[in-house]
């Protein structure tokens, strides 16, 4: 198994920080955090991380400091959140590496930016499949709906899902989901399946998984827009 990815919080709002560590462990990151520079010195020189989020509670000096002294290659991507207004303090942070300098954002947002910046990495890019009114991350098993609603994927939906999804527009029989994606306790009864399947409709929204009476169920990958 891959080693998580690690991002470490230095500084950041105690109102921010709590919300955007639980956002980021549920996608599968380890999250470190510092809430003074001083211990930002010691996390950042033990190396080890991948995104460093530097909060506005320090100040543009101290942000570029660490930015000099642990940046750059082999070091972490930094983003320094800071307060609008100074358009040069911002242009020195991004001439000094710092991947991205931003006033506050909100925690989806912001999460979705480390998450950017771990792809470019090559670490923990999620596995995402954009349905009709959601998007599934089947590595964190955590469905995204547009309303910014969240659910959890259990590990026999995760499993269900990606059976369809590994056999698109193909029938699938009650017992070729049992064999593939066995229920996740003993009632494995031929009914089960159909209110395994409701569930998971209704946990995605989606219409895409649909019954054939007498055969079994088939999943339709939705068109995607091109607008």
């Amino acid at each position: 198994m891959a080693a998580r990815s690690v991002v470490a919080l230095v500084s950041v709002a105690d109102v921010v920080a709590g919300d955007l560590a639980d956002h980021l462990e549920r996608r599968g990151h380890d999250v470190r955090q510092a809430r003074q520079p001083w211990e930002a010195e010691s996390l950042l020189s033990a190396g080890g991380i991948d995104v460093a989020v530097v909060g506005d509670s320090v100040t543009q000096a101290e942000g570029r400091e660490l930015l000099k002294r642990y940046g750059g290659e082999g070091g972490p991507d930094f983003i320094l959140i800071c307060r609008p207004a100074d358009l040069v303090d911002k242009v020195l942070a991004l001439e000094l590496g710092a991947a991205d300098v931003e006033s506050p954002l909100n925690v989806r947002e912001l999460a979705a930016r480390i998450g950017g910046l771990l792809m470019r990495r090559g670490r923990n890019a999620g596995e995402l499949i954009v349905l009709e009114n959601a998007t599934v991350d089947l590595r964190s098993a955590m469905v995204m709906h547009r309303s910014g609603a969240e659910d959890q994927l259990s590990p026999g939906q995760v499993a269900l899902l990606r059976l369809f999804l590994a056999s698109p527009r193909k029938v699938l029989t009650r017992d070729d989901i049992i064999a593939a994606a066995p229920a996740e306790n003993a009632d494995a009864f031929d009914r089960s399946i159909d209110s395994r399947i409701v569930r998971l409709r209704r946990k995605l929204d989606t219409d895409t998984i649909t019954t054939i009476r007498g055969a079994g169920y088939r999943f339709d990958p939705p068109t995607q827009r091109t607008d």
